[in-house]
């Protein structure tokens, strides 16, 4: 089937059956043709919220689908493809989460949404990657267990006078980007703004001019004068920010990133969960429960605080 004939069918599936298409920014730029909602996976569950869609259709990666659904247990959330599985949510278990918890009595579990339901279920508080610092800053304890992002748990450490024990997970695509990359970006675009995202290296963090959610760095070029960027984050959303801004030139820092696991998404397959309603994307109540709310806790510090973009 044609795209422009996929795309038609899915609009008006989506308009017979009271369905809402949330896609995350690194998603294939065709998918953002057919989305109601486009941006990160927790402010995209937020979104799911504020709509009275009987249906979800998450073009993301599992864990994404799972808080659709822990924040929206009443609706039927949907994945396209089952193999779109973040490789950094599966880097930590319970069962290893809670022998270190042992190890560390007095310690704060502190769980980036880049997690699974059971791992949410075990936290004190989730955290997005630009409300981290925030997060882990707000809490009484003076320990903090990190996961499962090392390297976010290390740009926290710069800016936490608080213990971080950080869980030894990353993302195969930010863990790419290197200084002699954003050096030679540098050398090649003179005149560009470097925007680099928090599960980056440190060194390569120091080499930022600012740092940023994927949120984060939307906004920052809307509101920024210069005209030219360098983008330390997966290609998505340089596909994104093409779209909405074509005034403005970005490139991707060297060595570039793509996630495979997010690309598993396609037309074919979203207008598929549509027509045949699957794959359904469910969390046994238990989990579900203490999973919502290390994440109601994490929306409260942002309602304390000053407010906070997701990432």
């Amino acid at each position: 089937m044609a795209q422009k004939d996929l795309i038609e069918k899915i609009r008006r599936l989506k308009n017979e059956k009271n369905a809402v298409i949330l896609a995350h920014n690194y998603q294939r730029p065709e998918i953002f043709g057919v989305a109601d909602f486009i941006g990160d996976s927790y402010g995209l569950s937020k979104k799911a919220i504020e709509t009275n869609a009987d249906f979800i259709v998450f073009c993301g990666v599992n864990f994404m689908a799972e808080s659709a659904y822990i924040l929206n247990p009443e609706k039927t959330v949907l994945i396209p493809t089952k193999l779109a599985k973040c490789p950094m949510a599966a880097m930590v278990d319970v069962s290893s989460l809670r022998e270190l918890e042992a190890q560390y009595p007095d310690a704060a579990v502190v769980s980036y949404v880049n997690t699974t339901a059971d791992i949410k279920a075990e936290s004190d508080v989730c955290c997005t990657s630009s409300n981290a610092v925030k997060v882990v800053n707000s809490l009484e304890e003076n320990e903090v267990i990190f996961v499962p992002d090392a390297n976010l748990a290390k740009y926290v450490m710069k800016h936490s006078d608080k213990r971080i024990i950080p869980w030894k997970g990353w993302c195969y695509v930010h863990n790419k980007f290197t200084p002699a990359g954003l050096i030679q970006a540098r050398k090649l675009h003179p005149n560009a703004k470097v925007l680099v995202h928090p599960e980056c290296t440190l060194n390569v963090i120091d080499l930022a001019d600012e740092v940023c959610s994927t949120t984060g760095m939307i906004n920052s070029v809307k509101n920024s004068q210069a005209k030219k960027f360098i983008i330390a984050t997966e290609v998505g959303l340089i596909e994104r920010l093409r779209l909405e801004m074509p005034e403005k030139v970005f490139y991707q820092a060297p060595p570039g990133g793509t996630c495979l696991q997010m690309k598993k998404n396609n037309l074919r397959l979203v207008l598929d969960a549509l027509e045949k309603e699957q794959f359904k994307v469910t969390v046994p109540e238990n989990v579900r429960v203490r999973a919502r709310k290390a994440l109601d806790r994490m929306l409260d510090v942002d309602l304390r605080l000053e407010p906070a973009q997701t990432g």
